[in-house]
């Protein structure tokens, strides 16, 4: 599928060939919200931990007689009801329940969700920047020709630092890293501009079996 390029300075410019294999599939919406619960897990530091009963150390001898005493039948002072004991359905740490998922369905979904953006129009390829941009208001008069508010930039090294002081400071929109393109920030964005050689990148990243 061909897209037109935008161009900063507002000329023209030539369109780019981008693989119908990332932008014309059928999408799943169960899936997409598969690796979003996935990536929003790993998002969230879990810092927190308590120690159960089987962590406290402490005596195991039976502390009153098993019947007679008129009370419970208390095994250990390690129960989670004493003080000092463990601590009941607590917090376990960095390393509990932390989703798994296969990289090729992390693929998928971004090729999906990629996909979307093509079929709602939102989906822009912008021609590398070789230039610096120093003016912000220079930048939002391109975001404003082109009715892209609202947006996420996905760009490559070079085009990032030539419009990163230009671009860091509009409201509603974020610059990234093509090798950090991700659901979650493609769908939170009403628009997504992707520069020519990142588009390249993730293409090749998408379709290599071997990644």
């Amino acid at each position: 599928m061909k897209f037109p390029l935008l161009n900063i300075d507002g000329s023209k410019a030539d369109s780019i060939e981008i693989s119908d294999k990332l932008v014309k599939l059928k999408i799943n919406y169960k899936l997409i919200k598969f690796v979003i619960d996935w990536q929003l897990n790993h998002s969230k530091p879990r810092l927190a931990k308590t120690k159960q009963r089987n962590q406290i150390k402490g005596s195991t001898k039976k502390i009153v007689a098993q019947k007679g005493s008129g009370g419970a039948r208390h095994a250990s002072r390690k129960a989670p009801i004493f003080v000092g004991g463990g601590v009941a359905h607590g917090p376990k740490g960095a390393n509990y329940k932390i989703k798994k998922i296969n990289k090729k369905v992390r693929k998928l979904a971004l090729a999906q969700t990629l996909s979307k953006k093509t079929s709602d129009k939102s989906l822009y390829i912008l021609a590398d920047v070789k230039k610096e941009v120093k003016k912000t208001k220079e930048f939002n008069k391109f975001l404003d020709k082109n009715n892209l508010s609202n947006a996420l930039i996905i760009s490559d090294k070079d085009t990032l630092k030539n419009i990163n002081k230009s671009a860091r400071n509009i409201k509603n929109l974020k610059l990234i890293d093509d090798e950090g393109t991700n659901v979650y920030d493609l769908l939170k964005y009403k628009n997504v501009i992707i520069t020519s050689s990142s588009a390249q990148k993730i293409q090749q990243r998408i379709l290599n079996e071997k990644n």
